[in-house]
Formats: structure tokens, C-alpha cells, sequence
């Protein structure tokens, strides 16, 4: 008899305004290397858009009732460059982002989504210049 194959539910996408974004302690990413902060937001500002969705999980308050807040575990640099073009005045701090949103139910950690995303990545061989967010 053949088993059951499991169903997976991929994460909703929506967008959020970025002052409803809040930088995660779960990103895993600690090193600051390749291309910078400022070169990223230059270069989303140059595109008009961002190539990747932010992934982003709700804020529970102490009931674990969502607060309207999302905090962003993958996807910081990204996060940092929209926040600096704020800062420019070239975005508006209340601008619609591209967001995956977690359940909160999830058994994953946050940690975990950010890994994934940093490790499950395959770099571009031979490329002199690798932009990517």
C-alpha cells in the first residue's frame, strides 16, 4: 500500500508598509561582507523594486494576538537598504514592500527561514560582479 503524500501550504505574499517592518534578532547573518548596504539601496533604487520578497513572520503580544508589527528575519540587508532610502527621502517610510508572511504556528524557526535562505542560495560561477540582494 502506498503512503500518503504530505501536502505542503506555501506562505502567503502581501504587501506591508515598511514602518510596519522591524528588523529580527534571528537573522543569522553576522558577517557584513560583499556588497554593501549603500550599494544595495542604490542599486533598488536604480531597479525601482525590490527582486525578493522579505520574509517576514507577525509580532504576538504576550496573548499571541498579532500587533500589526512584522519582524524581518530574512532578508535584513534588504530591510537596511529600503530604510536608508527613507533616510534619503528617495522612498516613503509607509511604502507597500513585498513580504512573504510566516504563520506564527509554524513549528520552523526563524533562524531556520533565515539560514535556508542564506545557504540554500547557489552563487553565479564565473560572474565578475555578483549583485544579488
Amino acid at each position: 500500500m502506498a503512503s500518503a503524500v504530505q501536502k505542503i501550504t506555501l506562505s502567503s505574499s502581501r504587501d506591508i508598509p515598511l514602518n510596519k517592518l522591524i528588523l529580527s534578532q534571528s537573522n543569522v547573518r553576522r558577517v557584513k561582507a560583499g556588497v554593501s548596504i549603500e550599494d544595495l539601496a542604490a542599486d533598488i533604487a536604480r531597479r525601482g523594486c525590490l527582486l525578493q520578497s522579505l520574509n517576514v513572520r507577525p509580532v504576538l503580544d504576550e496573548e499571541g494576538v498579532e500587533t500589526g508589527m512584522f519582524e524581518v528575519p530574512a532578508g535584513g540587508r534588504r530591510f537596511q537598504a529600503l530604510q536608508l532610502l527613507v533616510k534619503q527621502k528617495r522612498l516613503t517610510k509607509t511604502a507597500p514592500v513585498p513580504c512573504v508572511v510566516r504563520d506564527p504556528s509554524t513549528k520552523i524557526l526563524a533562524e531556520d527561514d533565515s539560514l535556508a535562505e542564506n545557504v540554500q542560495r547557489v552563487p553565479l560561477l564565473g560572474s565578475v560582479l555578483e549583485l544579488s540582494c
